[in-house]
């Protein structure tokens, strides 16, 4: 399969799953509730149809895991080397309370690994592309595609990603101990796409996610030059296990500090 022939297709299609959710976006919307009592509304299912209905379309061959649609059994997936991964509206949460801080989230997981991955900002109209042997670009409607990397080298004070959503006590902890800081807080996985333009340095993820949570913004992430590590230097892995649960992790840019040994310090 030749990666890139997927950018331009799953790029459109990520910003057609966009224009759903701002169809919904611009009315008095209702909030349902999931058994897990996270928030579902008809723009996260308008935009799990659209997405769903393309991929089977682009690569009818390909099994695909959105949120919205259940996670099959361990048995059946665990003998897919390949596979979509979707979060259709990835913070909820968000876009409830209308900040504009949500995305659409496709990603291609191959051996476990992200190796393609499309984060689409509705609001902000931009598209962030990660794919292996392309690297990432930045797609801004009206203008051409830029090439985006991580920070070389960290900040004087060092930019840290913090969840708008889900902040915790761990990470307070750690940016005690990392000293001077500024937070950068942010919903969605605008997080790891503002690390893979240089504009934070670290994202330390102390609380719980799920794989489509992350994975489309890891390969983003990675494409960029950057890494995204569990707490004992692994790279964050997919479908290796029953469950869909991420292990705490961070979002690394410029490699100018020992991050890893800052967070031990703070399990």
């Amino acid at each position: 399969m030749n990666l890139e022939e997927l950018i331009d297709p799953i790029a459109a299609l990520a910003i057609e799953a966009g224009e759903a959710i701002l169809r919904v976006y611009a009315t008095d919307f209702d909030v349902q509730s999931k058994l897990d009592d996270s928030p579902l509304t008809q723009a996260d299912l308008a935009a799990h149809h659209r997405i769903i209905a393309g991929l089977d379309e682009i690569t009818p061959d390909i099994p695909i895991i959105s949120e919205e649609s259940g996670l099959p059994s361990f048995s059946e997936r665990s003998q897919w080397q390949r596979y979509w991964l979707v979060d259709p509206l990835d913070g909820t949460k968000e876009f409830v309370n209308r900040n504009g801080e949500f995305t659409v989230n496709i990603a291609l997981i191959d051996s476990n690994r992200p190796v393609f991955g499309v984060v689409h900002v509705p609001v902000q109209d931009k598209t962030y592309i990660g794919c292996e042997g392309h690297g990432t670009e930045l797609r801004s409607r009206g203008e051409s595609p830029v090439q985006i990397h991580v920070a070389s080298k960290s900040s004087q004070p060092i930019r840290i990603v913090g969840s708008r959503s889900h902040r915790g006590s761990s990470l307070d902890s750690f940016l005690e101990k990392l000293g001077e800081s500024d937070i950068v807080p942010m919903g969605s996985s605008l997080k790891f796409c503002i690390i893979a333009e240089g504009r934070a340095d670290l994202y330390p993820r102390l609380g719980p996610t799920s794989e489509w949570d992350t994975a489309a913004a890891q390969a983003v992430v990675e494409q960029a030059g950057g890494r995204v590590l569990e707490l004992d230097g692994k790279s964050l892995s997919y479908n290796s296990k029953s469950d869909i649960l991420n292990p705490w992790f961070v979002v690394i840019g410029p490699t100018d500090h020992d991050w890893l040994a800052l967070l031990a310090d703070d399990e």
